[in-house]
């Protein structure tokens, strides 16, 4: 796996971020189209209804000034600048920490009014109010705060673990249960949202003993809430008009978004601000996005991850009609199981479905030589499976020659114990359908429909008892609509599980309405569900598998009981920040259970590919996490001449890659 990581990477450094001249591409100077084959869910403004990629991109360009930034070349979180201007950390004698951090004084939304800490206190009350739960939100965020599950039961009236004291001075006191955690200044990712809009006249307070929402004026209550966020024609959820980011939203209709900029914006991390007076973000066709871009109905592709697509944007680069920008997904694709249906709630079976998928094939016929397999719960772009995998270095400094013995002998310890992390040891399914049938005698699953003895020459399915009821293994698997990669799953998996007598019925389902069952907003009447995802940067999965009787409230989507996945999810957090090495050694330990129980059969993980018209300049996706993030330092303009000559040498370096995935 190694080998095959370090070749990826090394196609992707030899692809990198090229260019090259577009003569016949007119340039709209104060415009760019952008299109990515993910619908939108229209979650625009916050997670508490759950959003899928394209919809946190919007939220990206529609809300800045978070109090915490990701720094992606660094690794690490800390605190925006131009946001936070001082923070004090302390501990008390209990061993809570608090961070009180003084806040700039010119930050504003987009209708001109300013933002304050009361702002940031009322994302995060609203984020967990039992008023936003009792409409179908998931208020799970900020259990690390102190007196969250007081105030969450409404044992007290206040939220005690959030201060705010002016319109500059906000603190948040992480009880000491949750310390340490490894990403522990990363639970304190917060943006503002405003009051005024999703409950008029109500107003945040704090008299001594923590914030609270003063709702005198009645509008902080569910059915007000309901009409202020969720309203079909302007709910500020999906049409959210007093924002804080680079961009506002003018108008958006279910598969197209427009964009301006945002004229009170005074700038990201760096003080950028961006240049590019107009977006349009919509839905596109992977068949037909290519041949978009290149008749310049398209500015930029964004996530392009279909191997035809990509071979024919490359092609594209080729030829000299655009740019092309490649990074590693942090995500990965997966089938999840419903666990509480009573055929996937059996470890078993979910292991001899699993051993019923030829997933190299799959992979192979959908991302080709742009993704490798995956078998645990990681994407590839994560640093941490990087780093155990070999592909990245590990934080370690050889000591100096005048270094004492003790600091040597650690040093030599720390380095064998990295080379002795290896994920040999995570449970793999190769295509066995032995073994697959196997596993299902061996859990009871032999009888047919009528409860007589399963025979494969002439029954369909095989049964168990289950109490007093015969249960087939007559199963389905839900999918996004549109999604191409159903026929490969036909061939490749569903075929397979009719030959050890389980049958699965495909069934496309708009995005928006499966997420809503994914995220068990809805009933779910299906057993499996394909779908894909990217892993946030604060890799915190202990939520995820919290069961129904646990110490925290959790989102446990799969719907699996198991105390031990959540128990090792929860180890791995809890490691001291700073310590890579047991904080991996935890994360192998959690993967290699995982991969046993099984909730996800894990597909593949991939690299990204944008491409984007020889306009649009200083997009540098690879360093970015996002293209609504990079596209703030980025502007429209001709491309300069010394680039053009420039560009002759990377096409050559783009031959060479196209050798190397033809040999892969």
């Amino acid at each position: 796996m190694k080998k095959w990581m370090a070749l990826l990477l090394a196609v992707m450094m030899a692809f990198g971020q090229m260019a090259a001249v577009a003569e016949d591409i007119i340039p709209a100077y104060d415009h760019l189209v952008v299109g990515n084959t993910t619908a939108f869910s229209g979650h625009f403004s916050t997670q508490l209804w759950g959003n899928n990629t394209t919809d946190l991109d919007v939220k990206e360009l529609l809300f800045g000034y978070n109090l915490i930034q990701w720094e992606q070349e660094e690794g690490l979180f800390n605190v925006d600048p131009s946001v936070v201007t001082g923070i004090v950390v302390y501990d008390d004698a209990e061993g809570n920490r608090t961070y009180s951090m003084v806040l700039a004084d010119d930050l504003y939304y987009s209708d001109g009014s300013r933002i304050t800490a009361w702002d940031y206190a009322f994302s995060v009350l609203l984020s967990v109010a039992p008023e936003i739960e009792a409409i179908g939100g998931n208020t799970n965020g900020y259990e690390s705060l102190l007196g969250m599950e007081a105030y969450k039961n409404g044992e007290a009236d206040t939220l005690a673990g959030l201060r705010v004291t002016s319109d500059t001075m906000i603190s948040f006191t992480v009880a000491k249960e949750y310390r340490p955690f490894f990403y522990e200044l990363g639970l304190l990712r917060c943006y503002a949202l405003p009051i005024s809009v999703i409950a008029p006249g109500c107003q945040v307070k704090d008299d001594g003993q923590g914030v609270y929402i003063d709702n005198t004026a009645g509008t902080f209550a569910p059915e007000a809430l309901k009409e202020t966020l969720l309203n079909a024609e302007n709910g500020y959820v999906t049409y959210p008009k007093v924002t804080s980011g680079p961009y506002k939203l003018i108008s958006y209709d279910g598969e197209v978004a427009e964009f301006e900029i945002n004229e009170y914006y005074k700038g990201n991390a760096e003080g950028v601000v961006p240049t590019i007076q107009y977006l349009t973000y919509k839905t596109v066709e992977n068949e037909t996005m290519v041949d978009q871009l290149l008749a310049g109905e398209l500015g930029l592709i964004n996530k392009a991850v279909k191997t035809d697509s990509i071979m024919q944007g490359i092609a594209g680069v080729g030829t000299g009609a655009v740019y092309m920008g490649n990074y590693a997904r942090i995500g990965y694709s997966f089938i999840s199981y419903n666990c509480e249906k009573p055929a996937v709630s059996s470890q078993a079976v979910r292991q001899a479905i699993a051993y019923c998928l030829d997933k190299d094939t799959l992979v192979s016929d959908y991302v080709g030589n742009f993704g490798l397999r995956v078998d645990g719960y990681y994407g590839i772009g994560q640093w941490m499976y990087q780093m155990v995998n070999g592909t990245v270095e590990p934080p370690l400094e050889e000591p100096e020659e005048s270094a004492s013995r003790q600091e040597k002998q650690e040093y030599e310890e720390a380095l064998l114990a990295w080379e002795e992390i290896s994920m040999e040891n995570i449970p793999v399914y190769n295509l066995d359908l032995e073994a697959a049938v196997k596993l299902l005698e061996g859990d009871g699953w032999t009888l047919n429909r009528e409860g007589a003895a399963f025979d494969p020459a002439k029954d369909d399915v095989r049964c168990a008892k289950i109490g007093e009821e015969i249960v087939p293994l007559d199963l389905t698997l839900v999918y996004p609509e549109g999604n191409t990669i159903v026929d490969s799953l036909q061939t490749n998996f569903v075929d397979y599980l009719a030959q050890v007598g389980i049958k699965v019925t495909m069934e496309p389902v708009p995005m928006n309405d499966l997420l809503k069952q994914y995220y068990r907003q809805e009933p779910r009447d299906c057993d499996m569900m394909y779908l894909a995802t990217n892993f946030d940067v604060v890799f915190d999965p202990t939520l995820n598998f919290v069961p129904a009787d646990g110490e925290f409230v959790g989102s446990n989507y799969q719907a699996i009981e198991d105390s031990k996945l959540y128990e090792l999810a929860r180890d791995m957090s809890m490691t001291e920040p700073g310590d890579v090495l047991t904080y991996c050694q935890k994360w192998l330990a959690f993967q290699e259970y995982w991969a046993e129980v099984l909730p996800t059969i894990p597909v593949y993980s991939n690299a990204y590919f944008d491409f984007y018209t020889n306009t649009l300049q200083n997009y540098v996706i690879t360093s970015a996490g996002t293209w609504s993030q990079a596209i703030v330092d980025a502007y429209l303009g001709d491309p300069a001449e010394e680039e053009e000559e420039l560009l002759e040498d990377e096409e050559i370096e783009l031959e060479e890659g196209e050798e190397i995935f033809e040999d892969w």
